[in-house]
């Protein structure tokens, strides 16, 4: 409950399951799964394939397009922080 009222910008868990749950009931349209202990980032969608409904036009690309934005801004801030050292 305190993440949802913002009192993280984080949230880490041991076991994908853990988090799923939560992302899911939070914001299914736009959560992010992040691996950490990767020698690269790795974001993905926070929710299935939806075999069911490709290519119909049905689909939601917000939580694929949430997750290219911040693969894209840890990319930016590592590079920075790369720069300066």
């Amino acid at each position: 409950m305190r993440a949802r009222r913002d009192a993280f910008d984080i949230v880490v868990v041991q076991y994908h399951d853990q988090g799923q749950i939560l992302i899911k009931l939070m914001g299914f349209d736009t959560g992010v799964n992040v691996t950490v202990g990767l020698p690269f980032f790795r974001t993905s969608v926070d929710h299935g394939t939806a075999f069911d409904i490709a290519g119909t036009g049905q689909a939601d690309y917000a939580s694929m397009q949430a997750a290219i934005v911040l693969a894209r801004t840890l990319a930016s801030v590592e590079k920075r922080a790369e720069e300066r050292s």
